[in-house]
């Protein structure tokens, strides 16, 4: 097993996390360069974790520290660029979330990583837990029969002081509200299990936040394997739960949490007269480690080793996004979106607003005064 050398980009709160689960890989990462603008929070960063390379720039960090891998835990509109810039010198790029603002500067990653023969994934952390990967074999298969009727809903809560940063809550910053920012973790998880998405109806609205984007957004979706099911964004909820529900022939699947999952926040049952088939196949999974980033940067680094691709790739990620798009095109135009409508020349293509269409519709039905 290689050790890789690994940076981060950015030193804020997510931070924190990523270098407080690097620590717990087992050494296969060496933290070994940060970078921000803000010299003070960079200082006190790298002293509380132990790093050596401190950097004001990306440009000066990929120089001068050569890492393997970047870790972008900066603001959402920074991503892309900073992700083209470390992919094209050869470093390989984990980007928190949304690895985006739009289809269309997320499309810019293939030249990038042709260019520098580097990978991009995203942190889609709630994939790597044993009980996901268990129900992602499980679902469709002959214990569990077909998918039928799923839910899947991110009920949190955000007050107004939470927006007091001036990029969170706008479509030029952020790409979108819960819908790009919050819930995406929740549905990946969901499309992770389900397969690809078909077709969206949505609807979004700004029923009592101060931002220029929804605060709210619900989804009903058809799968191609044929199930369906609702998807709710939200922070307006006080009572904070993460929640998904897979119904099946034979069996239900339910996952409740909040930022992440261990095996007991699953939810087995079975339908009457299935109660063996389902629950041996459950058991006879390995069901010990919860969801997290470190979970997920072990499988980033045994797919490197192994020289197969990165977990949570380019391909996978753009169907995440792809379905965020989805909803802000149904719900801002009022018609059903397909995968794969949403192409260069569409107004959702370049943006998550549609071109003002968003703010537009939002700013006449707001219901915040």
């Amino acid at each position: 097993m290689n050790t890789y050398r690994v940076a981060i980009v950015g030193t804020g709160g997510i931070a924190a996390v990523h270098a407080a689960n690097l620590a717990r890989t087992d050494n296969r990462a060496q933290l070994v360069a940060a970078c921000d603008v803000d010299e003070a929070r960079l200082r006190v960063f790298c002293d509380e974790h132990g790093i050596s390379g401190r950097y004001g720039t990306l440009t000066e960090l990929l120089a001068e520290a050569k890492p393997d891998i970047v870790h972008l835990c900066t603001p959402p509109m920074m991503h892309i660029d900073q992700a083209i810039e470390c992919l094209e010198s050869g470093a390989h790029v984990l980007s928190e979330k949304p690895p985006a603002l739009s289809l269309a500067d997320f499309d810019r990653l293939e030249t990038a990583q042709a260019k520098g023969g580097a990978e991009f994934s995203c942190v889609f952390q709630h994939r790597f837990g044993d009980a996901s990967a268990a129900a992602r074999k499980l679902i469709g298969g002959a214990g569990f029969g077909r998918p039928l009727v799923a839910r899947c809903d991110t009920l949190w809560y955000r007050p107004d002081e939470y927006f007091e940063l001036p990029w969170r809550g706008t479509w030029k910053a952020e790409g979108g509200g819960p819908t790009m920012g919050h819930g995406i973790h929740q549905f990946d998880l969901l499309l992770h299990l389900l397969g690809p998405w078909e077709e969206v109806v949505a609807i979004a609205s700004r029923q009592a936040r101060a931002t220029s984007t929804e605060d709210l957004s619900a989804a009903l979706v058809r799968f191609e394997n044929g199930a369906t099911a609702t998807v709710i964004n939200s922070l307006l909820s006080p009572r904070e739960t993460s929640d998904i529900r897979i119904d099946c022939e034979f069996a239900t699947i339910e996952l409740s949490h909040l930022y992440g999952y261990g095996t007991k926040d699953w939810t087995i049952t079975a339908a009457p007269g299935h109660e063996q088939d389902v629950t041996g196949a459950w058991e006879a999974e390995t069901l010990e480690r919860g969801s997290g980033h470190s979970a997920q940067f072990l499988a980033m680094y045994d797919a490197l080793d192994a020289g197969l691709p990165l977990p949570a790739g380019a391909d996978s990620a753009r169907q995440t996004l792809e379905f965020a798009a989805a909803i802000y095109a149904s719900a801002f135009t009022g018609r059903p979106v397909r995968r794969g409508d949403i192409v260069p020349g569409h107004p959702f293509y370049d943006g998550m607003d549609g071109d003002g269409l968003g703010t537009r519709v939002l700013a006449a039905t707001a219901t915040h005064a």
